[in-house]
């Protein structure tokens, strides 16, 4: 199973961002947005309330969230053991919100730092 990437599917500034690691991990990584039929499942039997706060990196083991997940997400971009699909994920942007201004941005991208979570897998919902 190649690690998952769930991302903000109605925001331009995470569109942009998922488009960016699609891109930089060449097929490896499974992506995924939040309001998708997977990405509504995977938030229901995985991840929990905090679900739509931040990105997530979801690998065999573990489901990361915000900043827990940038150092995880650098390694399964550059290690050679992830075997994805091969080719980039179509991204799908739904930006049905004013999402494209400066302060949307800005609150995005602090919410990036603000944010981390890790969850065993199997193990429960939250940690």
């Amino acid at each position: 199973m190649a690690p998952m990437v769930v991302f903000d599917n109605q925001c331009y500034l995470c569109v942009k961002f998922a488009e960016a690691v699609n891109f930089l991990a060449g097929g490896k990584l499974t992506m995924v947005g939040h309001y998708s039929p997977l990405g509504e499942k995977l938030r229901n039997e995985v991840l929990d309330e905090s679900a739509l706060e931040m990105f997530w990196l979801i690998s065999k083991k573990h489901a990361y969230g915000g900043r827990a997940a940038l150092l995880p997400l650098i390694k399964s971009i550059i290690s050679p053991k992830n075997a994805g699909p091969g080719k980039r994920a179509r991204i799908d942007e739904a930006c049905q919100q004013q999402c494209k201004t400066v302060r949307s941005a800005f609150i995005r991208s602090s919410s990036l730092f603000s944010n981390s979570k890790k969850i065993p897998l199997g193990l429960g919902k939250s940690k």
